[in-house]
Protein backbone atom coordinates (compact mmCIF):
# COMPACT_ATOMS: atom_id res chain seq x y z
CA UNK A 1 0.00 0.00 0.00
CA UNK A 2 1.06 3.88 -0.73
CA UNK A 3 1.34 4.35 3.10
CA UNK A 4 3.42 0.89 4.11
CA UNK A 5 6.33 2.01 3.71
CA UNK A 6 5.75 5.20 5.77
CA UNK A 7 4.23 3.11 8.93
CA UNK A 8 7.62 1.16 8.42
CA UNK A 9 9.53 4.44 8.86
CA UNK A 10 7.33 5.39 12.24
CA UNK A 11 7.96 2.27 13.48
CA UNK A 12 11.78 2.43 13.17
CA UNK A 13 12.11 5.97 14.88
CA UNK A 14 10.55 4.99 17.98
CA UNK A 15 6.78 6.42 16.86
CA UNK A 16 3.98 4.67 18.37
CA UNK A 17 2.47 1.98 16.48
CA UNK A 18 0.52 2.98 13.17
CA UNK A 19 -2.79 2.29 13.23
CA UNK A 20 -4.51 -0.68 10.83
CA UNK A 21 -4.70 0.40 7.30
CA UNK A 22 -8.12 2.55 6.94
CA UNK A 23 -10.22 2.47 3.97
CA UNK A 24 -8.66 5.93 2.70
CA UNK A 25 -5.36 3.90 2.54
CA UNK A 26 -6.84 1.38 0.76
CA UNK A 27 -8.78 3.75 -1.42
CA UNK A 28 -5.06 5.40 -2.49
CA UNK A 29 -3.77 1.88 -3.20
CA UNK A 30 -6.76 1.14 -5.52
CA UNK A 31 -6.83 4.63 -7.26
CA UNK A 32 -6.73 5.08 -11.03
CA UNK A 33 -3.87 7.74 -10.75
CA UNK A 34 -0.46 7.60 -10.01
CA UNK A 35 0.44 8.30 -6.64
CA UNK A 36 3.92 8.89 -4.82
CA UNK A 37 4.70 9.83 -0.71
CA UNK A 38 7.67 11.90 -0.55
CA UNK A 39 10.05 12.93 2.05
CA UNK A 40 11.12 16.03 2.76
CA UNK A 41 14.69 14.83 0.89
CA UNK A 42 12.75 13.89 -2.14
CA UNK A 43 12.83 9.98 -1.65
CA UNK A 44 10.03 8.07 -2.51
CA UNK A 45 9.07 6.13 0.27
CA UNK A 46 5.59 4.49 -1.14
CA UNK A 47 3.86 4.06 -4.76
CA UNK A 48 0.51 2.75 -5.03
CA UNK A 49 -0.19 -0.02 -7.71
CA UNK A 50 -0.81 2.80 -10.58
CA UNK A 51 2.55 4.27 -9.82
CA UNK A 52 4.69 0.86 -9.35
CA UNK A 53 2.70 0.02 -13.19
CA UNK A 54 3.57 3.40 -14.35
CA UNK A 55 7.64 3.77 -13.58
CA UNK A 56 7.81 0.12 -13.33
CA UNK A 57 8.83 -0.16 -9.69
CA UNK A 58 8.56 -2.48 -7.32
CA UNK A 59 7.59 -1.79 -3.67
CA UNK A 60 10.89 -3.31 -2.43
CA UNK A 61 13.58 -1.19 -4.55
CA UNK A 62 11.94 2.02 -1.75
CA UNK A 63 12.69 4.07 -0.30
CA UNK A 64 14.46 5.23 -3.68
CA UNK A 65 15.09 8.80 -4.64
CA UNK A 66 12.46 10.58 -6.65
CA UNK A 67 14.96 10.78 -9.56
CA UNK A 68 16.21 6.83 -9.75
CA UNK A 69 12.50 5.82 -9.05
CA UNK A 70 10.94 7.55 -12.36
CA UNK A 71 13.96 8.27 -14.28
CA UNK A 72 11.90 11.78 -14.89
CA UNK A 73 14.12 14.64 -14.21
CA UNK A 74 11.01 16.67 -15.13
CA UNK A 75 9.08 15.97 -12.26
CA UNK A 76 11.84 17.05 -9.80
CA UNK A 77 11.49 20.03 -11.28
CA UNK A 78 7.75 19.93 -10.74
CA UNK A 79 8.32 19.31 -6.86
CA UNK A 80 11.01 21.87 -6.78
CA UNK A 81 8.86 24.41 -7.70
CA UNK A 82 6.40 23.26 -5.40
CA UNK A 83 3.36 24.38 -8.02
CA UNK A 84 0.20 22.61 -6.36
CA UNK A 85 -1.09 22.13 -10.21
CA UNK A 86 1.53 22.01 -13.17
CA UNK A 87 1.37 20.14 -15.96
CA UNK A 88 4.55 18.34 -17.79
CA UNK A 89 5.72 16.21 -21.04
CA UNK A 90 7.84 13.39 -19.23
CA UNK A 91 11.31 12.94 -21.36
CA UNK A 92 11.76 8.98 -20.86
CA UNK A 93 8.12 7.53 -21.03
CA UNK A 94 6.91 10.48 -23.56
CA UNK A 95 3.71 11.01 -21.81
CA UNK A 96 2.05 14.21 -20.99
CA UNK A 97 0.78 13.96 -17.47
CA UNK A 98 -0.97 16.56 -14.70
CA UNK A 99 1.02 17.04 -11.85
CA UNK A 100 -1.05 17.40 -8.18
CA UNK A 101 0.91 18.00 -5.22
CA UNK A 102 -0.49 17.72 -1.91
CA UNK A 103 0.65 17.43 2.12
CA UNK A 104 1.71 14.14 3.50
CA UNK A 105 0.91 12.79 6.40
CA UNK A 106 4.73 13.72 8.27
CA UNK A 107 5.71 17.22 7.98
CA UNK A 108 7.65 17.79 5.16
CA UNK A 109 6.20 14.97 3.10
CA UNK A 110 4.62 15.32 -0.34
CA UNK A 111 2.53 13.33 -2.06
CA UNK A 112 2.45 13.61 -5.95
CA UNK A 113 -0.19 12.64 -7.75
CA UNK A 114 -0.22 12.23 -11.72
CA UNK A 115 -3.52 12.12 -14.63
CA UNK A 116 -2.16 10.75 -17.60
CA UNK A 117 -3.36 13.45 -20.11
CA UNK A 118 -1.51 12.30 -22.97
CA UNK A 119 -4.17 11.05 -25.09
CA UNK A 120 -6.56 13.75 -24.68
CA UNK A 121 -3.95 16.47 -25.95
CA UNK A 122 -3.20 14.01 -28.73
CA UNK A 123 -7.30 14.05 -29.11
CA UNK A 124 -7.02 18.37 -29.26
CA UNK A 125 -4.51 18.18 -31.51
CA UNK A 126 -5.93 16.27 -33.67
CA UNK A 127 -9.40 18.20 -33.56
CA UNK A 128 -7.53 21.83 -34.24
CA UNK A 129 -5.67 20.29 -37.00
CA UNK A 130 -8.73 19.11 -38.10
CA UNK A 131 -10.72 22.56 -37.99
CA UNK A 132 -7.49 24.02 -39.59
CA UNK A 133 -7.31 21.81 -42.35
CA UNK A 134 -11.03 21.54 -43.25
CA UNK A 135 -10.88 25.24 -43.21
CA UNK A 136 -7.99 25.33 -45.99
CA UNK A 137 -10.38 22.71 -47.82
CA UNK A 138 -13.02 24.40 -48.04
CA UNK A 139 -11.92 28.22 -48.63
CA UNK A 140 -10.78 27.49 -52.35
CA UNK A 141 -13.92 26.17 -53.57
CA UNK A 142 -16.03 28.99 -51.61
CA UNK A 143 -13.49 31.76 -52.70
CA UNK A 144 -13.80 30.33 -56.30
CA UNK A 145 -17.75 29.98 -56.20
CA UNK A 146 -18.08 33.78 -54.95
CA UNK A 147 -15.88 34.90 -58.01
CA UNK A 148 -18.33 32.91 -60.67
CA UNK A 149 -21.51 33.99 -58.82
CA UNK A 150 -20.40 37.86 -58.55
CA UNK A 151 -19.34 37.66 -62.19
CA UNK A 152 -22.72 36.28 -63.32
CA UNK A 153 -24.41 39.21 -61.42
CA UNK A 154 -21.95 41.75 -62.54
CA UNK A 155 -22.86 45.03 -64.92
CA UNK A 156 -23.46 44.73 -67.69
CA UNK A 157 -24.39 41.47 -68.04
CA UNK A 158 -21.42 38.30 -69.19
CA UNK A 159 -21.94 37.68 -72.43
CA UNK A 160 -24.06 33.98 -72.62
CA UNK A 161 -20.74 32.39 -73.52
CA UNK A 162 -19.08 33.71 -70.36
CA UNK A 163 -22.50 33.16 -68.07
CA UNK A 164 -22.23 29.25 -68.98
CA UNK A 165 -18.42 29.37 -68.18
CA UNK A 166 -19.11 30.71 -64.95
CA UNK A 167 -22.17 28.76 -64.23
CA UNK A 168 -20.00 25.63 -65.22
CA UNK A 169 -17.53 26.58 -62.48
CA UNK A 170 -19.98 27.38 -59.82
CA UNK A 171 -21.42 23.76 -60.49
CA UNK A 172 -18.21 22.59 -60.26
CA UNK A 173 -17.38 24.28 -56.90
CA UNK A 174 -20.61 23.24 -55.59
CA UNK A 175 -20.08 19.44 -56.46
CA UNK A 176 -16.64 19.65 -55.02
CA UNK A 177 -17.99 21.01 -51.48
CA UNK A 178 -21.00 18.33 -52.00
CA UNK A 179 -17.81 15.97 -52.20
CA UNK A 180 -16.10 17.12 -48.83
CA UNK A 181 -19.46 16.91 -47.05
CA UNK A 182 -20.38 13.45 -47.79
CA UNK A 183 -17.28 12.08 -46.96
CA UNK A 184 -16.90 13.76 -43.75
CA UNK A 185 -20.73 12.34 -42.92
CA UNK A 186 -18.64 8.95 -44.75
CA UNK A 187 -16.05 9.02 -41.94
CA UNK A 188 -18.39 10.27 -38.64
CA UNK A 189 -20.74 7.12 -39.75
CA UNK A 190 -17.70 4.63 -40.29
CA UNK A 191 -15.48 5.88 -36.55
CA UNK A 192 -19.25 5.78 -34.89
CA UNK A 193 -19.49 2.49 -35.12
CA UNK A 194 -22.62 2.50 -38.10
CA UNK A 195 -21.15 1.01 -41.29
CA UNK A 196 -22.45 -2.59 -41.21
CA UNK A 197 -21.03 -5.41 -43.05
CA UNK A 198 -22.60 -7.06 -46.40
CA UNK A 199 -20.05 -10.25 -46.66
CA UNK A 200 -20.73 -11.66 -50.31
CA UNK A 201 -18.50 -13.96 -52.52
CA UNK A 202 -17.28 -12.14 -55.39
CA UNK A 203 -14.83 -12.26 -58.45
CA UNK A 204 -11.86 -9.65 -57.76
CA UNK A 205 -10.55 -9.86 -61.10
CA UNK A 206 -14.59 -8.62 -62.10
CA UNK A 207 -14.77 -6.06 -59.14
CA UNK A 208 -11.71 -4.08 -60.41
CA UNK A 209 -12.79 -4.21 -64.12
CA UNK A 210 -15.48 -2.89 -63.56
CA UNK A 211 -14.45 0.04 -61.01
CA UNK A 212 -12.23 1.23 -63.69
CA UNK A 213 -14.83 1.10 -66.24
CA UNK A 214 -16.29 3.38 -64.25
CA UNK A 215 -14.07 5.88 -63.22
CA UNK A 216 -12.88 5.98 -67.11
CA UNK A 217 -9.16 5.70 -66.21
CA UNK A 218 -6.96 7.79 -68.81
CA UNK A 219 -4.34 5.26 -68.91
CA UNK A 220 -4.01 1.49 -69.18
CA UNK A 221 -4.62 -0.96 -66.29
CA UNK A 222 -2.32 -3.77 -65.90
CA UNK A 223 -4.05 -6.52 -63.71
CA UNK A 224 -2.42 -9.11 -61.62
CA UNK A 225 -5.07 -10.92 -60.36
CA UNK A 226 -5.92 -14.52 -60.95
CA UNK A 227 -8.82 -15.17 -62.93
CA UNK A 228 -10.49 -17.43 -60.71
CA UNK A 229 -9.67 -15.39 -57.71
CA UNK A 230 -12.82 -15.03 -55.15
CA UNK A 231 -13.11 -13.33 -51.90
CA UNK A 232 -15.98 -13.07 -49.46
CA UNK A 233 -16.03 -9.57 -48.08
CA UNK A 234 -17.66 -6.65 -48.25
CA UNK A 235 -18.17 -5.81 -51.58
CA UNK A 236 -19.34 -2.54 -51.99
CA UNK A 237 -16.92 -1.26 -49.25
CA UNK A 238 -14.08 -2.53 -51.50
CA UNK A 239 -15.58 -1.19 -54.15
CA UNK A 240 -15.25 2.52 -53.26
CA UNK A 241 -11.71 1.10 -51.84
CA UNK A 242 -10.54 0.65 -55.35
CA UNK A 243 -12.50 3.33 -56.24
CA UNK A 244 -9.97 6.09 -54.52
CA UNK A 245 -7.06 3.94 -54.82
CA UNK A 246 -7.32 3.51 -58.51
CA UNK A 247 -8.49 7.22 -59.29
CA UNK A 248 -5.44 8.47 -56.90
CA UNK A 249 -3.17 6.20 -58.79
CA UNK A 250 -4.38 7.66 -62.28
CA UNK A 251 -4.67 10.87 -61.10
CA UNK A 252 -0.18 10.94 -60.80
CA UNK A 253 0.77 8.29 -63.13
CA UNK A 254 2.62 9.95 -66.20
CA UNK A 255 0.40 9.69 -69.46
CA UNK A 256 0.80 6.59 -71.14
CA UNK A 257 1.79 4.52 -68.01
CA UNK A 258 -0.52 1.94 -66.82
CA UNK A 259 -1.77 1.75 -63.27
CA UNK A 260 -1.40 -1.64 -61.86
CA UNK A 261 -3.60 -3.79 -59.75
CA UNK A 262 -2.06 -7.46 -57.78
CA UNK A 263 -4.24 -9.08 -55.88
CA UNK A 264 -3.76 -12.40 -54.31
CA UNK A 265 -4.63 -15.00 -50.99
CA UNK A 266 -1.50 -15.01 -49.08
CA UNK A 267 -0.61 -16.24 -45.64
CA UNK A 268 -4.56 -16.25 -44.61
CA UNK A 269 -4.93 -12.71 -45.97
CA UNK A 270 -6.80 -11.14 -49.07
CA UNK A 271 -3.46 -8.59 -50.02
CA UNK A 272 -4.26 -5.87 -52.96
CA UNK A 273 -2.18 -3.39 -54.28
CA UNK A 274 -1.96 -0.78 -56.15
CA UNK A 275 0.75 0.95 -58.09
CA UNK A 276 1.15 4.35 -59.61
CA UNK A 277 4.15 5.57 -61.89
CA UNK A 278 4.63 8.50 -60.21
CA UNK A 279 6.92 10.90 -58.75
CA UNK A 280 6.45 8.92 -55.35
CA UNK A 281 6.23 9.92 -51.70
CA UNK A 282 8.76 10.79 -49.31
CA UNK A 283 9.27 8.02 -46.34
CA UNK A 284 8.93 10.26 -43.76
CA UNK A 285 5.11 11.03 -45.35
CA UNK A 286 3.99 7.36 -45.82
CA UNK A 287 2.74 6.86 -41.51
CA UNK A 288 0.67 10.01 -42.41
CA UNK A 289 -0.72 9.57 -45.41
CA UNK A 290 -4.00 8.09 -44.79
CA UNK A 291 -4.80 10.74 -42.40
CA UNK A 292 -7.60 12.94 -42.98
CA UNK A 293 -6.43 16.24 -45.32
CA UNK A 294 -2.97 15.28 -44.75
CA UNK A 295 -0.45 16.81 -47.44
CA UNK A 296 2.92 16.70 -47.86
CA UNK A 297 5.16 19.23 -49.18
CA UNK A 298 6.03 19.53 -52.48
CA UNK A 299 9.43 20.51 -51.70
CA UNK A 300 10.11 16.90 -49.54
CA UNK A 301 8.95 14.45 -52.37
CA UNK A 302 11.05 12.20 -54.03
CA UNK A 303 10.99 13.99 -57.60
CA UNK A 304 9.88 17.29 -58.28
CA UNK A 305 6.31 18.48 -59.30
CA UNK A 306 3.43 19.53 -57.22
CA UNK A 307 2.40 16.04 -55.01
CA UNK A 308 -0.17 16.35 -52.68
CA UNK A 309 -0.35 12.91 -50.83
CA UNK A 310 -3.68 13.57 -49.07
CA UNK A 311 -6.39 11.18 -50.45
CA UNK A 312 -6.59 11.69 -53.83
CA UNK A 313 -3.27 13.95 -54.10
CA UNK A 314 -5.53 16.50 -56.43
CA UNK A 315 -6.48 19.47 -56.29
CA UNK A 316 -9.78 18.57 -57.32
CA UNK A 317 -9.70 15.67 -54.63
CA UNK A 318 -11.79 16.43 -51.36
CA UNK A 319 -9.15 15.65 -49.44
CA UNK A 320 -10.33 12.28 -47.52
CA UNK A 321 -10.14 9.71 -49.65
CA UNK A 322 -7.17 7.81 -48.51
CA UNK A 323 -8.58 8.25 -44.92
CA UNK A 324 -12.19 6.86 -45.92
CA UNK A 325 -9.94 3.89 -47.46
CA UNK A 326 -8.10 2.95 -44.31
CA UNK A 327 -10.98 3.00 -42.34
CA UNK A 328 -13.17 0.94 -45.00
CA UNK A 329 -10.21 -1.93 -44.24
CA UNK A 330 -10.02 -1.82 -41.11
CA UNK A 331 -13.90 -2.29 -40.28
CA UNK A 332 -12.98 -5.54 -42.02
CA UNK A 333 -10.48 -6.49 -39.85
CA UNK A 334 -7.63 -4.99 -42.27
CA UNK A 335 -5.04 -2.71 -42.61
CA UNK A 336 -3.47 -0.38 -45.10
CA UNK A 337 0.11 1.40 -46.06
CA UNK A 338 2.38 2.47 -48.76
CA UNK A 339 5.18 2.03 -49.59
CA UNK A 340 7.62 2.94 -53.09
CA UNK A 341 7.79 1.00 -56.25
CA UNK A 342 11.22 -0.58 -56.82
CA UNK A 343 11.19 0.77 -60.45
CA UNK A 344 9.37 4.20 -59.26
CA UNK A 345 6.31 4.85 -58.61
CA UNK A 346 4.05 4.35 -55.26
CA UNK A 347 2.14 1.40 -54.18
CA UNK A 348 -0.83 1.12 -51.31
CA UNK A 349 -2.01 -2.21 -50.64
CA UNK A 350 -4.50 -3.23 -48.06
CA UNK A 351 -4.70 -6.90 -46.52
CA UNK A 352 -8.10 -8.08 -45.50
CA UNK A 353 -8.35 -11.28 -43.32
CA UNK A 354 -9.72 -14.69 -44.42
CA UNK A 355 -12.34 -15.24 -42.91
CA UNK A 356 -13.47 -11.53 -42.10
CA UNK A 357 -14.07 -11.57 -38.26
CA UNK A 358 -15.81 -8.75 -36.52
CA UNK A 359 -15.92 -8.78 -32.25
CA UNK A 360 -13.97 -12.11 -32.36
CA UNK A 361 -17.04 -13.70 -33.65
CA UNK A 362 -17.20 -15.55 -37.27
CA UNK A 363 -19.46 -13.87 -39.51
CA UNK A 364 -19.04 -15.52 -42.67
CA UNK A 365 -16.89 -18.90 -43.74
Amino acid sequence: MVWERWRERIRGEGEPPPLPPGPFEDLLEEAPVVALLLDRDRRVLAANEAARKFFRLKATQLPLGLLDATREGRLLEALRAGTPHSEVRLAHSQRTVQVRLAPGPQPGDTLLFLRDVSELRRLETVRQEFVANLSHELKTPLTSLRLAVESLLGEPAPPAAARRRFAARALKETDHLTSIVANLRELARIEAGRSALTLTRFDVRELVAEVAERLRLERPLDLRIAADLHVTADRTKLAQVLDNLLDNADKFSPPGSPVEVDACLDAGEFRLTVRDHGPGISPEHWPRVFERFYKVDPARSRASGDLDAGPGRAATGSGLGLSITKHLVRVQGGRVWTEAAREGGQVFGLAIPMPITVNDQLTFA
